[in-house]
């Protein structure tokens, strides 16, 4: 059931958004620009740059700051950043830019989207938009799973119960939940009892422009790697994605006396831990995030991309960088749980194998095998782009936003 029945105001709230080039920013900057290109009239609510180094950009550090983006009315807070984002710190974060959001305002659109993560920043704003008016519809666009991370990662008690109700609340209570898995829609149901006929499935896709294929010789000589094997992750550096684990793999080819490099590529609140841990091991390099083209043209280097979660993880996320993995055309390797929806993902797609998270000889010998083989890694690849580009188009993505929002096709088509 459409949510508008003709052009709209739309508010989207939440606490990642360009400049910021991982993680959930690049959606919401996508979602908000499709919109606005199919006749809304949009308004970003969000936070100063800070993902994923947790510091805010140069430039940036503002009580509140609005800019036009390209047609989006863009008005950003000012929050609490964390150093060390998790726990209570990361919590008290969200809360600021919850209460920065909801005294700032949004104005008086027809339909709010609020964007989880960040939950508690989601609910607050929920709380602000239900006690000024009841008849607004509320989206909340569900990209992690707080009370399945929570209970993959261990946590529980008093503030595992606090978190799961709060989310319960917030997505039950919204008019429509979008989410961006099959496994997520029968998770909150399951988990939360909302109404099935109020969940939407709407995939993520690549935030990666269309682009002609890259001469990888060229690509690889950029970066100066040769003919060495390259095992590459990109993106956040996080207790989620448990990369202490890839350090170990690393050690134990060291030692094996493999030819393998192990690259990790970005920023995050593990970084600094993980280039300790990685001391004495000539096998590892770090590198800084890259602008869209160069981050594309290192994904196109590599032999292989790994995605790489924590033992343990299993429901919690669909990593994003799945999206700019398959449009770069490389074999995948997934070192997760067998059974969780990562796995089902890439397997989805064909794109790759997946091994089991923390066994760091299955992740050494699944790399070896790829380079090994370079007609089969190049098939997987295929597969991967093919799968990009029937499953994970962002103009059929914004157009299901667009549906739900009720935007009428005449201006969509304007």
């Amino acid at each position: 059931m459409a949510l508008l029945a003709e052009r709209r105001g739309v508010a989207i709230v939440g606490i990642n958004y360009p400049p910021e080039r991982t993680g959930i920013a690049p959606y919401m900057g996508a979602l908000a620009h499709g919109l606005a290109a199919r006749g809304c009239a949009v308004r970003v609510v969000t936070a100063q740059p800070h993902y994923p180094e947790w510091q805010i950009q140069k430039g940036y550090f503002h009580w509140t700051r609005d800019e036009d983006d390209a047609g989006v009315q863009v008005h950003r807070c000012l929050h609490m950043v964390p150093h060390h984002p998790q726990g209570i710190p990361r919590l008290v974060s969200e809360l600021s830019f919850g209460a920065h959001a909801a005294v700032d305002g949004w104005g008086r659109p027809e339909v709010l989207v609020l964007v989880s993560p960040a939950l508690f920043a989601s609910a607050v704003a929920n709380l602000r938009a239900r006690m000024r008016d009841r008849t607004t519809p509320v989206v909340v666009w569900v990209q992690d799973l707080y009370g399945r991370g929570l209970a993959e990662t261990g946590g529980g008690g008093i503030a595992g119960k606090v978190i799961r109700r709060v989310e319960g609340h917030l997505l039950r209570s919204a008019t429509r939940v979008v989410v961006i898995h099959e496994r997520f829609k029968k998770a909150i149901v399951e988990d939360y009892g909302v109404d099935p006929a109020n969940v939407v499935v709407v995939r993520n896709w690549t935030h990666l422009a269309a682009h002609a294929p890259i001469e990888r010789i060229a690509a690889r000589l950029e970066r100066g790697w040769g003919d060495e094997p390259v095992l590459l992750h990109a993106g956040n550096m996080g207790v989620k994605q448990g990369l202490d684990h890839v350090i170990a793999a690393a050690r134990v080819a060291q030692e094996r006396g493999e030819r393998l490099r192990f690259v990790l590529l970005g920023d995050g609140g593990e970084r600094d831990r993980l280039e300790h841990l990685a001391q004495g091991l000539d096998n590892v390099d770090f590198l800084d995030p890259l602008d869209d083209e160069g981050f594309r043209r290192a994904l196109a280097a590599a032999d292989a991309l790994l995605v790489h979660e924590a033992p343990g993880i299993s429901e919690m996320a669909v990593p994003s960088k799945l999206t700019s993995y398959f449009d770069a055309g490389r074999p995948v390797i997934a070192a997760t749980d067998l059974h969780g929806v990562t796995a089902d993902e890439v397997r989805a797609a064909g794109a790759g194998v997946v091994v089991p998270a923390g066994d760091p000889d299955a992740l050494i010998d699944a790399a070896l095998a790829m380079a090994a083989d370079r007609d089969a890694a190049a098939a997987l690849g295929a597969k991967g782009r093919a799968y990009r580009e029937a499953v994970l188009s962002e103009d059929s993505a914004v157009d299901a936003f667009a549906n739900l929002l009720g935007v009428s096709p005449e201006l969509r088509a304007a």
